[in-house]
């Protein structure tokens, strides 16, 4: 299996991921109780680790290997994306995760996360597809 390949599977899985998260996870936290919000937070956070670590540090080490085999626009501007998503989760969604942890279920908090998390979509979806056509 070739880097780019392996890249591509890590951006697509990272890709539907997100896109599940945003259309229908993170919407549908505003259906639960707080108590009920607390309890399955707690249990969808650390399921969902499983999944988007691994994706997310293959994600970071192939562009990473990319970037150093070959030194070129698409390598240099992925890592450069793939560095604004992680900025982004560690600036944004861990504080927002970490407060809904905390038991602050409020309105505004539950749309502050739809609302922001667009910015790792877009991100995210940008990714795949730069490396999506230039793996064809």
């Amino acid at each position: 299996m070739t880097l780019y390949l392996l890249r591509l599977l890590f951006d697509f899985g990272l890709v539907v991921l997100i896109w599940a998260v945003q259309l229908i996870i993170y919407p549908s936290f505003q259906y639960y109780g707080a108590a009920q919000l607390l309890q399955w937070h707690q249990k969808y956070t650390a399921a969902i680790s499983f999944i988007v670590i691994p994706l997310m540090f293959g994600q970071l080490i192939t562009a990473a290997l990319q970037l150093i085999s070959d030194r070129n626009l698409f390598t240099i501007g992925s890592l450069i994306l793939i560095a604004l998503v992680w900025l982004s989760t560690f600036t944004q969604f861990v504080p927002i995760h970490g407060a809904i942890s905390s038991g602050n279920d409020s309105p505004e908090l539950l749309k502050q996360l739809v609302s922001k998390n667009w910015i790792r979509t877009v991100l995210w979806t940008a990714i795949f597809l730069w490396t999506f056509l230039r793996t064809r």
